[in-house]
């Protein structure tokens, strides 16, 4: 008899997986001589990729244990008021690990942005946003209708790097009202030609949610090179305009 699945656990594509894992790694042990054998290998590592990307830990053998018992139809070990007592303590325990995460993140990037917004190069807007002009443009301004080319580097406080338009070496084009609200305010602010340093708090960012390798509450980071105004895309008869981060910033 099947259980339902009390909890769900982000499905990531085999390229996701793979791409999470930076700098030199130990190769794997794993010898893959059949289709069999490497078709079960891409599932693990999708499975294991998204584990990972939820912060999730498992008993290996438990879990190898879990699976054979199923693909057999052997009679699970758990009854089915176990099952249901795991998966609402493990609903629990996620729980209160992203609750600390969004009280150390609120705390870290607080500290931070209060010792950055008393830097005299660094200037405050009424939301909060804070920034420092390394590069004045001499070009025009954009509208937040208008449609961008931009160079970036995204950090969080630690100097982690989260995605980079300069190491994929292309600038990145956006339409500046589908950005993330601290992105949608400053580039309205810079002429073409500027370079700007941007520190953006959480509630202009991703909040209490994070986003891939970005934390809940975390500070991000940018520096931000205005190159050229594309267009400007006007909205369908009775469509308005939503800042509302739907298509934010590609994390790569």
């Amino acid at each position: 008899m099947r259980t339902p699945l009390m909890f769900a656990v982000p499905v990531v594509l085999l390229s996701a997986a793979v791409s999470a894992q930076d700098g030199a790694k130990e190769k794997s042990p794993a010898v893959l001589e059949t289709d069999i054998a490497k078709m079960s290998y891409v599932i693990g590592l999708q499975f294991g990729g998204s584990l990972k990307e939820a912060g999730m830990e498992l008993d290996m053998a438990a879990f190898g244990a879990a699976v054979d018992d199923a693909v057999k139809g052997r009679e699970p070990a758990l009854t089915q008021e176990q099952m249901a007592e795991a998966q609402n303590a493990l609903r629990e325990q996620m729980m209160a690990k992203r609750k600390a995460e969004q009280e150390k993140g609120k705390a870290e990037s607080a500290a931070f942005l209060s010792a950055n917004g008393a830097r005299p190069e660094v200037k405050t807007t009424a939301s909060g946003l804070q920034y420092e002009v390394l590069t004045e443009g001499t070009g025009p301004m954009p509208k937040a209708t208008d449609t961008v080319s931009v160079h970036y580097k995204g950090t969080l406080v630690d100097g982690k790097t989260f995605d980079s338009s300069y190491d994929r070496g292309e600038p990145a084009t956006f339409q500046i009202n589908n950005l993330i609200p601290g992105w949608v305010e400053a580039l309205p602010m810079m002429k073409v030609g500027s370079k700007w340093k941007l520190f953006i708090p959480s509630e202009l960012g991703y909040g209490e949610r994070g986003a891939g390798e970005i934390p809940p509450n975390s500070t991000l980071i940018f520096e931000m090179e205005l190159l050229e105004i594309k267009a400007a895309e006007q909205p369908a008869a009775g469509d308005a305009p939503q800042g509302d981060g739907t298509q934010t910033i590609t994390i790569q």
